[in-house]
């Protein structure tokens, strides 16, 4: 038992680090080609993935979720991020507003991430 409370924390701070990384990880230039690269692996999971196992499928919110299963948490939202709003804040939000936000700030990140690599790409070239 005391390992699947590690594993819930674990996965917490993993997973929200992740969120983090993926929204302004593009910011700092020592980080923007992994930045790239962690964009480029959610969105293969989401829309990929997703195509057997349902839109905005990731595999880190599997685990955790069959961790709070061992932990006797059964009502869990199907959204790593609705599941953040509501623990964070208490608000009850729908998923499709979730899921909206949450591509909307996905594609924003990954335009970020992008233009800022090809932008650094082509400085680099230049010299």
């Amino acid at each position: 038992m005391t390992m699947y409370i590690f594993l819930d924390k674990f996965f917490f701070v993993f997973h929200s680090s992740l969120i983090i990384f993926n929204l302004f990880g593009w910011i700092w230039k020592k980080t923007r080609l992994a930045n790239l690269v962690v964009l480029l692996s959610t969105a293969f999971s989401w829309f990929i993935l997703g195509i057997w196992y349902g839109f905005g499928f990731c595999p880190s919110t599997e685990w955790h979720w069959q961790v709070r299963v061992k932990l006797g948490l059964y009502d869990m939202p199907s959204s790593y991020i609705e599941f953040l709003i509501e623990s964070l804040t208490g608000l009850d939000v729908s998923r499709k507003f979730v899921d909206i936000f949450a591509l909307v700030f996905l594609i924003l990140a990954l335009l970020a991430s992008i233009l800022t690599n090809v932008r650094d790409w082509r400085k680099k070239k230049r010299r």
